[in-house]
């Protein structure tokens, strides 16, 4: 059995915009789902206008839109609404990113879909949740990583917020999402039946600053911004070398210990501010100039051997083209070529990490609007109905 075969059969609807939920049915859509990406007419998912491009594909919408056919309808249209609810009678999911209320003003809540299918499971997305109060509050990543606390304590002391530059609660939440919809379907075959599942980011952003959470409600102590280090180790950040900058990262006394010995500092060793993790989280500042001063009198190479060769965990701060070619991005083989899989030009894809062969992109991502005749006439629509539907392509599909 293959990865890929590992929800053949399975049916998803993707009625979901931007990342998260993309993300999410792309995971089952790489796992062998049969994903419909139901897309609002007239433009499709939100992604598809955003810069950078590759040829006419946003490269965002390319990122989490693999392995799903596309079909484009006018959801405000009774024939759009009809058209879903259909579709979702041979579904086993349908993932959603509606803004607060559209879904009920759309007649695609929940009780609509489990009036047409009962086994049907349900994940919708949201940044804030569905809530008296989280209900009004419509957001993106960057500005749940704000309210969320998480902005607070990244970058650098006395300089403004930063947000962290990947969509981490946007992916992260599509990970839950995954993951909770595989759950409700082993829980639907146990004997249960259809489940409406609720993800929103807050709730990943929180999950991702569990430590930091836990270790402010034990000491009342807010986080601090420690640019690249670390709150419960020391040295544990980067430094600046003659040509470039290294991450140092130590976490306990005894490679501290091998460390200094690299650095030809041995009386760091057994200086009573540094003998501890705890006195080097106290004397954090003096211990950073004490080190940053030997890192700065030699290359990033002359410290990437010395400190490999004593045994310290380093690496030179890449930016993304370095780090594309390293030699170990190649042993991973973390790319599929979307040309093998019909795309003139493709961009190249980056398979998931459960992924080892990429074997499991087996569909370019889809031109907007792309399946539309090809799923409503196997989902048993007659041909008039199929023209009146897919009329709004004009101009608008491929």
């Amino acid at each position: 059995m293959t990865l890929s075969s590992t929800y053949s059969g399975l049916r998803v609807l993707d009625l979901s915009t931007n990342i998260a939920g993309p993300f999410a049915a792309m995971i089952l859509g790489d796992l062998g789902a049969d994903v419909i990406k139901i897309e609002r007419y007239p433009s499709g998912d939100d992604t598809r206008a955003l810069p950078p491009r590759w040829g006419d594909e946003a490269t965002v919408f390319m990122a989490v839109n693999r392995n799903k056919r596309s079909v484009l309808l006018d959801l405000k249209s009774a024939e759009g609404r009809e058209a879903v609810l259909k579709l979702a009678e041979t579904a086993d999911t349908v993932v959603d990113s509606f803004p607060p209320g559209l879904a009920k003003e759309l007649q695609l809540s929940f009780d609509d879909f489990r009036a047409r299918n009962p086994r049907i499971v349900l994940c919708s997305i949201s940044a804030f949740g569905d809530g008296r109060i989280g209900a009004t509050l419509p957001g993106y990543d960057a500005l749940v990583q704000a309210a969320s606390g998480m902005m607070s304590f990244t970058g650098i002391e006395d300089a403004p917020a930063v947000r962290l530059a990947p969509s981490v609660l946007d992916l992260s939440t599509g990970l839950w999402a995954a993951m909770g919809i595989m759950a409700a379907l082993t829980r639907r075959e146990r004997g249960g039946t259809g489940e409406h599942l609720r993800l929103s980011l807050i709730d990943s952003a929180f999950n991702l600053m569990c430590h930091q959470i836990l270790a402010y409600v034990a000491t009342d102590e807010l986080p601090k911004k420690l640019g690249s280090g670390a709150p419960s180790a020391a040295p544990y950040r980067v430094y600046v070398a003659q040509d470039g900058e290294l991450m140092i990262a130590t976490a306990t006394d005894a490679q501290f210990v091998r460390l200094c010995g690299a650095l030809g500092a041995a009386d760091m060793a057994v200086d009573s501010r540094f003998g501890s993790v705890s006195d080097r989280i106290r004397n954090r500042d003096a211990l950073d100039a004490a080190i940053g001063g030997k890192i700065r009198g030699a290359s990033v190479s002359y410290w990437l051997e010395t400190l490999f060769r004593a045994g310290i965990s380093c690496s030179q701060v890449n930016n993304l083209a370095e780090a594309l070619t390293m030699p170990i991005t190649s042993e991973r083989h973390l790319f599929v070529d979307s040309q093998e899989l019909g795309s003139k030009g493709g961009l190249k894809l980056l398979r998931l990490p459960i992924d080892p062969s990429g074997s499991a992109i087996r569909r370019r991502p889809p031109f907007l609007g792309e399946h539309s005749t090809a799923v409503l006439r196997e989902s048993g629509f007659d041909e008039e109905l199929i023209a009146k539907l897919t009329c709004v392509e004009r101009g608008a599909g491929r």
